[in-house]
């Protein structure tokens, strides 16, 4: 038994120590092949449907490449940079896919879902920013972070706004003027 667990402690020590580790060129290649060789699979899968089913699944292929791509290359240059890249497209990727989903519906129900798909992403690429400073922060960026962290505040509050705003538009007269005002003294917009 305590063998085992030993064993499963340094298959596990070895996969982290592996992920902090840059690619060579040619492990690069070889995932690179792989990521593009999924994508062309996942994409054969969508052949079988149609209409906006087919829709998804094609975003969903293309949003797992994009993810791949942009991860394999931050495996391969580590860096604040190219860890953003990943948050940033994974942030594109669900945007995409949550764009498809949206158009199942229609009218209102169809505006509210884009923006609040619209919302998540604005969301998650502020985040990704945030993240991104933070990581290179050092004592003579301290500004930068508390800029960052203010411009990503905005952004997550407009994008917030804009989406509440949109689920008033499907009420009238009372409810509506209320519904605004309640939406404008909660984002703190005027």
């Amino acid at each position: 038994m305590k063998s085992k667990l030993a064993m499963l402690a340094l298959a596990i020590s070895c996969a982290f120590a592996g992920s902090a580790m840059a690619l060579t060129k040619a492990e690069y290649q070889t995932q690179k092949d792989r990521v593009e060789a999924d994508y062309k699979s996942g994409n054969e899968k969508c052949a079988s449907l149609s209409a906006n089913a087919k829709d998804i699944c094609q975003a969903e292929a293309k949003g797992a490449e994009k993810v791949a791509k942009a991860d394999l290359e931050a495996q391969y240059k580590p860096s604040p940079s190219n860890d953003k890249k990943v948050r940033d497209a994974k942030a594109n990727a669900a945007y995409d896919v949550a764009k498809e989903k949206c158009d199942d519906l229609a009218g209102n129900a169809k505006d509210v879902c884009v923006k609040d798909a619209k919302a998540a992403r604005t969301t998650a690429m502020a985040d990704a920013k945030v993240s991104k400073v933070s990581a290179e922060a050092n004592k003579d960026k301290a500004g930068a972070m508390a800029d960052a962290k203010k411009d990503a505040s905005s952004d997550k509050n407009d994008a917030m706004y804009r989406a509440a705003r949109e689920r008033c538009d499907a009420m009238s007269g009372n409810a509506k003027d209320t519904c605004q005002n309640d939406a404008k003294a909660k984002f703190g917009m005027k």
